[in-house]
């Protein structure tokens, strides 16, 4: 039978250990920035790309729950890495009441790349319950005074290469057909889609390239060695890092930067730096 004294010592220890556990993934996780490296191979990429560098941002979620001195230490941390290419695959904010002056103060430091700074958006970025098309339309008006170039399901090319921006799926917004109807089928191309569940869906015509998503956070909460129990997609297999899809195309998702609820366990926050290749 236990005795008393070892009954307290392990119920003490296991407060301490509980007590490190909430405090870590409050505290500290949230904020511990990894910066992932991978090779993307593009088809048709011109010569004067491969090498280059492209750096994924997303779901930075700029708000009460994400410290301002975190996103400004991130954008930091990806400046010094020179990128050629900076994309933000969506929910740039969370709802607040002065997120479009917030948005504009936080995303003038918006790192940028010398070849062009790309924007797509996420559920987050359209309001409360993603049905306030209006705070889309302002945050895009502050974006692109900055000079940022926002697509929603639209093209933008940077040094050759075609970024085709899809609009968000839970806002309503995604629609391939208009997208891919921009798009010059002889030049590289890159979609940026923040929802992964968007690969499945029919509108991707001829597209066989990589596709750019966020959205799940990497499931923000995961027991070791065990998928997440939580995940905001209907295809359960989409949680963080690079996925094989039908029809020659490969995803990338982000875990993201910042957070909607600020806790992380086991699923640090990431920027992703890409570097351009060759697929031919």
């Amino acid at each position: 039978m236990i005795s008393r004294r070892a009954f307290l010592v392990t119920a003490g220890g296991m407060a301490v250990t509980m007590a490190g556990t909430v405090g870590y993934t409050f505290e500290v996780e949230p904020e511990w920035l990894e910066v992932t490296t991978a090779a993307l191979p593009i088809r048709r990429l011109p010569s004067s790309l491969v090498g280059k560098r492209l750096a994924q941002l997303s779901d930075i979620h700029i708000g009460p729950n994400v410290a301002d001195r975190y996103v400004r230490r991130t954008f930091d941390t990806v400046r010094a890495l020179q990128p050629d290419i900076v994309v933000v695959s969506g929910d740039l904010i969370s709802l607040h009441p002065t997120q479009q002056k917030h948005a504009e103060a936080i995303y003038a430091e918006l790192p940028r790349g010398s070849l062009g700074t790309f924007v797509t958006f996420g559920n987050h970025d359209y309001g409360r319950n993603w049905a306030q098309p209006s705070v889309a339309a302002g945050l895009r008006g502050a974006l692109e005074n900055l000079g940022i170039t926002v697509l929603v399901n639209e093209v933008g090319v940077a040094g050759g290469l075609q970024l085709v921006g899809l609009g968000d799926l839970w806002a309503g917004q995604f629609r391939p057909e208009e997208a891919f109807a921009r798009v010059d089928p002889a030049i590289a191309q890159l979609a940026v889609s923040h929802n992964p569940d968007t690969v499945d869906l029919p509108g991707w015509g001829n597209y066989d390239g990589w596709i750019l998503a966020g959205h799940t956070h990497g499931g923000q909460c995961k027991p070791p060695f065990l998928p997440p129990p939580i995940l905001p997609v209907q295809n359960r297999r989409y949680t963080s890092g690079a996925f094989e899809l039908s029809r020659g195309r490969h995803m990338y998702i982000s875990r993201g930067v910042g957070t909607f609820l600020p806790v992380r366990f086991n699923v640090r926050p990431e920027v992703t730096v890409f570097s351009l290749q060759s697929a031919d």
